[in-house]
């Protein structure tokens, strides 16, 4: 194989050609938002799968067009420990979603270019349209419930919150073309190491996803569907990788394009302010939590309120509802960036939800399964520590950087928990404060907010 020929890179090209049953020409596959190669390396792996025996060729010179033989093969082997209903790649693609994912495949000068529709969203009224069908509503309650509906609300993602900060700030940024393994991502959260090879960017997209889940899980009683929130999200998403500063967390003011499609945002500001309220509106206003979710996820990129970062936006604020309900979060693992592309594409050029909609659920399905895994190690969490949690945090924070040795920090522990709490709670407080102080090393402080320096000054006195 050519050095530079990856197997997913492979992959992505047999995935678009499967797309076009009747064969597809290099130029319309150069349009697909998965094909991002120059066309003559596009034609060297086209040549290469056809020796494989993965695509077939038909006619020659400009009239040449490349058909699928095996579709689903080379990832099969991914998906073995799974259901047998999603074990083959797109078996769980609904009729509808791949009606649009048909309509979206065609080459752009094959598809109507179209505007923003304003009643899109004025026609949705909550809690009376539904993108997702009851059924559906109620199998996702079913499989994300995890038994935590009378504990706070972020009580479910603070107990993922390790294996979360990197599943969803990995797979989000992924989904945005960002080139960092897992494996990179989490040394980068955990250690604070970048990995050599990347841009600044790739760097900076992934702190960015931390900081912004950290916020859901920390604020998380306080989130709603509302400019504060929305607009910090998007600020703490977009720090560093925006022209201007001053546009994180602000509303756009000038026209912004989507590459790859035929779809040309609202341009107004007065419009665009306007409808983002009414979405936020629209969105506090839902009761289902997945319907709430899911309706983010298609109107935010729909409108770009924002300069950039909307998608990576929709797909935090999305968590918003689950983690107010103590869901299991939504954290994208697995889900192909060709599929939420298209999507995403269907909801732009057509206002149809079906195929994103299907990515969806897939997603959800996915999580569920992953986190129940993780779950089952990490056991319950202590309703004690939940409910003191912000003053076990800062009683830790403040025997760190005051640089306590053990016994000013036992003086110290015992003042904050007569200040706190009641006399029969003050021990287990001392106890969980201390715990957490014997296991404090280089790979938990980002959770508290410590640094480094302040760690290993604090450990010479300790």
């Amino acid at each position: 194989m050519p050095k530079n020929a990856s197997f997913s890179q492979l992959d992505d090209i047999v995935r678009a050609v499967e797309l076009f049953p009747l064969g597809v020409a290099v130029s319309t596959l150069l349009e697909r938002p998965e094909i991002e190669i120059p066309k003559r390396t596009l034609q060297r792996r086209l040549d290469q799968l056809v020796k494989e025996g993965r695509l077939a060729a038909i006619g020659r010179a400009r009239a040449r067009r490349y058909t699928a033989l095996a579709s689903v093969a080379a990832e099969e082997h991914v998906l073995r420990e799974e259901p047998a209903q999603y074990a083959m790649r797109r078996d769980w693609l609904t009729p509808a979603g791949r009606e649009v994912q048909a309509l979206v495949g065609r080459s752009l000068i094959e598809r109507t270019p179209v505007g923003y529709r304003p009643g899109f969203l004025t026609g949705y009224e909550p809690n009376v349209t539904f993108y997702l069908p009851a059924d559906l509503r109620r199998n996702l309650a079913e499989i994300g419930y995890v038994g935590m509906r009378e504990l706070p609300a972020g009580t479910y993602l603070r107990q993922l919150m390790n294996r979360l900060l990197i599943d969803l700030s990995w797979n989000s940024s992924r989904l945005e073309g960002n080139t960092y393994s897992l494996l990179e991502t989490q040394r980068l959260l955990e250690e604070g190491v970048g990995a050599e090879g990347h841009g600044v960017a790739e760097t900076q997209m992934l702190i960015n996803h931390k900081a912004a889940i950290e916020m859901l899980a920390e604020q998380a009683e306080e989130l709603y569907f509302n400019r504060y929130t929305v607009c910090n999200l998007h600020a703490m998403l977009a720090e560093n990788l925006m022209p201007a500063p001053a546009d994180c967390g602000r509303i756009r003011s000038v026209p912004v394009g989507i590459g790859g499609t035929v779809y040309h945002p609202l341009a107004v500001p007065q419009k665009i302010e306007e409808c983002f309220d009414l979405l936020l509106a629209k969105a506090e206003a839902i009761v289902d939590p997945f319907e709430q979710a899911f309706f983010v996820m298609v109107h935010i990129p729909y409108l770009q309120p924002f300069g950039d970062v909307n998608k990576r936006t929709s797909r935090i604020v999305a968590n918003i509802p689950l983690m107010r309900h103590n869901l299991c979060p939504l954290s994208f693992v697995d889900v192909d960036k060709a599929d939420y592309v298209m999507g995403l594409i269907g909801v732009y050029e057509l206002n149809r939800v079906e195929l994103l909609r299907d990515v969806f659920e897939w997603a959800y399905r996915r999580s569920c399964l992953r986190y129940s895994a993780v779950r089952q190690i990490i056991g319950e969490p202590d309703p004690f520590r939940l409910i003191h949690r912000n003053e076990i945090r800062q009683s830790v924070c403040e025997v760190v950087t005051g640089r306590m040795d053990k016994a000013a920090a036992i003086r110290h522990i015992a003042k904050r928990s007569a200040e706190w709490l009641p006399a029969g709670d003050r021990a287990r407080f001392t106890e969980a404060v201390e715990n957490e102080l014997r296991g404090l090393h280089e790979g938990n402080l980002m959770r508290l907010r410590l640094r480094l320096s302040e760690f290993h000054a604090w450990k010479q006195s300790w």
